[in-house]
């Protein structure tokens, strides 16, 4: 039986390398000492791994990236300091396990490892073959403690805030089950726009993200930091979110204690360093299951306000990823589906789209049939993503356009972005764009981008036509 003895949020400016800080190490003076505090703490703890998540491996949309070398190892050589080099043994049984408990949760998980490194996986990732700072920070101070554990270290995700809290519930199951005792540290800055000099520029609301989260991680309020509002996050510009979301998923449902050991920002980048005590179990601190119960009832109700047209799309893509049946079009469908029409299905997950596929004009028998074959291929061959899986399914939303016929219009004076959709043409390229979309407030930007689908410089005349839709939910 495996054990979680602590975990621990670090940064990871290469600068805190005496090699590559050099005269600048004293003015992150504050966290220099908290590292070397954290390094005796895990040094204290005795822990025969160490597992870091870092923001600045390799990041897939909807995977978790593990290294699965037997040996992983890097240096400091993009920072000017090539002798400064780490080697450490992989936990390749726990990694083994994390990958089998988080398969369980959905949650995919690409292994780099020697065997998907050759030929065209290797050319493709072989930036992400060593250890990048984010894992090579804190393991350096580790190391000048004394630690000699093992190393599991693997990127995070863009996956749902609610599956990257799932993923570091799936990673302590892993531990547990194995025997191991591990020390789990998310690497991370916060906000990169404190200062107008700052790396990322200067936002004011970057200091109140770290002053915000700072204060959360004290207290180690899960819903809180869960909680964020999601333009605080995305203004402050930082890179330790999700490894600190995945890191509270490890303590999902235990007591916890948390320290902030110091907190500073010299060079407009916030810098945190904090340890978290694993407790006993608190029913009251499974916030995985409140997530998955309120997941549930949003599903319910997004379900039962659906129109006729959009279960039907739903249906059809359920049917087609689970059994790869395609569904026979019903016949109680109210009558203003009864007719043949061009129709566009679009799917999105956790707001950002995840395939769109559509006809301009009729190509089957009748509007059902229509939205069947449209939306089976926007979930599995719009070429911008991959195939939908079935571990997606309830986490997607549906939308159906039904349009009317194209006409051809003199210019772009007959166009409105928000009551027309448009369609440019040259020669044998052609490019649509749908009307009333996110983020399109002008005609010209709503041509451009069209242009730009079809192949079809900026500066090149087309032919024009547009259409209206009935859009729904």
């Amino acid at each position: 039986m495996g054990s979680m003895l602590l975990c621990a949020l670090s940064p990871h400016p290469p600068l805190l390398i005496p090699e590559v800080g050099g005269g600048e190490l004293a003015r992150v003076a504050k966290t220099e000492s908290a590292m070397k505090k954290l390094a005796s703490m895990v040094k204290e703890a005795g822990p025969d791994t160490v597992v870091v998540i870092s923001p600045h491996a390799l990041v897939f949309q909807n995977a978790v990236a593990i290294y699965g070398a037997g040996t992983l190892q890097g240096d400091f050589g993009a920072f000017g300091a090539h002798e400064v080099a780490l080697s450490f043994e992989n936990n390749l049984k726990l990694v083994s396990a994390i990958e089998e408990r988080a398969t369980r949760q959905g949650i995919k998980i690409f292994r780099l490892d020697e065997q998907q490194a050759g030929g065209r996986t290797r050319y493709r990732y072989r930036e992400y073959t060593s250890l990048d700072h984010g894992v090579l920070v804190p393991m350096y101070y580790l190391r000048e403690a004394g630690v000699t554990a093992s190393l599991v270290a693997m990127g995070t995700t863009f996956l749902s805030l609610p599956d990257v809290y799932r993923f570091g519930r799936s990673l302590r199951e892993a531990i547990e089950g194995e025997d191991v005792r591990a020390v789990i540290i998310a690497s991370g800055d916060l906000s990169h726009r404190l200062i107008p000099a700052a790396p990322a520029g200067y936002d004011p609301r970057g200091a109140v993200f770290d002053e915000r989260i700072i204060s959360l991680l004290r207290e180690v309020d899960v819903d809180g930091i869960l909680g964020l509002d999601e333009s605080l996050v995305e203004r402050a510009g930082e890179c330790g979110y999700r490894p600190i979301i995945s890191l509270l998923g490890t303590l999902d449902g235990l007591e916890a204690t948390g320290e902030v050991l110091s907190y500073e920002g010299p060079f407009g980048v916030g810098y945190g360093v904090a340890v978290f005590k694993p407790g006993s179990p608190r029913s009251e601190r499974e916030f995985l299951r409140k997530m998955n119960a309120r997941q549930l009832a949003e599903v319910e109700e997004r379900r039962r306000k659906e129109s006729p047209i959009v279960r039907l799309a739903r249906a059809a893509v359920e049917e087609y990823v689970r059994h790869g049946e395609i569904l026979r079009a019903p016949g109680d469908l109210p009558p203003e589906f009864s007719g043949r029409a061009g129709v566009f299905c679009s799917i999105k997950k956790h707001g950002q789209l995840r395939g769109c596929i559509g006809t301009v004009t009729p190509t089957r028998a009748g509007i059902a049939e229509e939205v069947i074959h449209n939306a089976i291929a926007a979930a599995t061959e719009d070429p911008r993503f991959t195939p939908v899986e079935p571990y997606e399914l309830d986490d997607l939303v549906y939308s159906v356009d039904i349009l009317t016929p194209p006409e051809k219009i003199s210019g772009p004076g007959e166009l409105d972005p928000r009551r027309y959709g448009v369609i440019v043409r040259r020669g044998g390229r052609s490019g649509l764009l749908l009307p009333d979309l996110e983020g399109i407030e002008t005609v010209a930007q709503q041509v451009e981008i069209a242009k730009r689908k079809a192949g079809i410089r900026a500066d090149e005349d087309v032919e024009l036509e547009r259409f209206e839709v009935v859009r729904y939910f």
